[in-house]
């Protein structure tokens, strides 16, 4: 990514507990959007399957936008990835939409696989950093390095906490305000 203004923002949580991101970031967009702020993105809720070790994992669309099933059922023997990129695709169409509308924060709830690879919501991400919108993102420590690297240094780490993320969006909102 290049750097295109020192105004950009970045700003990613980790938290190696299943789950614990998706359900951080769910609460922190619903703060956020109800402390005002133009939120768009989207959060994962996991679904476990009975019998199985797998979950269905949905993402809503922020605001108040559809509810997207990105997993995709393999059978009981498969090993690899149930992520559908079909699906993962239409999300990030979706969220691309608002994007277009404006926002004051993008919320990602993984830089995952896809994004490691170029695809996903990574064109995405750049986007809004090139609109000067923050992007907030869950992190997987697995693709730490090829985001640290897609960031090109600019992403702060943010401890999964409340007080400190919600902090985080209220200056890093106020200043892009500020230089609108």
């Amino acid at each position: 990514m290049n750097r295109k203004t020192p105004r950009m923002k970045i700003a990613y949580v980790m938290n190696t507990e299943q789950g614990a991101t998706d359900r951080f970031l769910t609460q922190t967009a619903a703060a956020a959007i109800q402390q005002g702020h133009a939120v768009i993105g989207v959060v994962q809720t996991n679904t476990p399957r009975p019998k199985t070790h797998r979950c269905d994992m949905d993402v809503q669309v922020l605001p108040d936008g559809p509810i997207i099933r990105i997993s995709q059922e393999l059978g009981p023997q498969a090993r690899g990835c149930a992520l559908d990129p079909a699906a993962l695709e239409r999300a990030v169409v979706e969220v691309q939409k608002t994007l277009a509308q404006g926002a004051d924060l993008l919320i990602v709830n993984k830089f995952g696989k896809h994004e490691a690879a170029g695809r996903g919501f990574r064109p995405l991400i750049a986007e809004a950093l090139s609109q000067d919108v923050p992007v907030l993102v869950g992190l997987n420590p697995l693709n730490r390095a090829e985001f640290e690297s897609f960031a090109d240094g600019l992403a702060q780490e943010l401890a999964a906490d409340s007080a400190t993320v919600a902090d985080w969006i209220e200056t890093t909102c106020r200043a892009r305000s500020a230089l609108a």
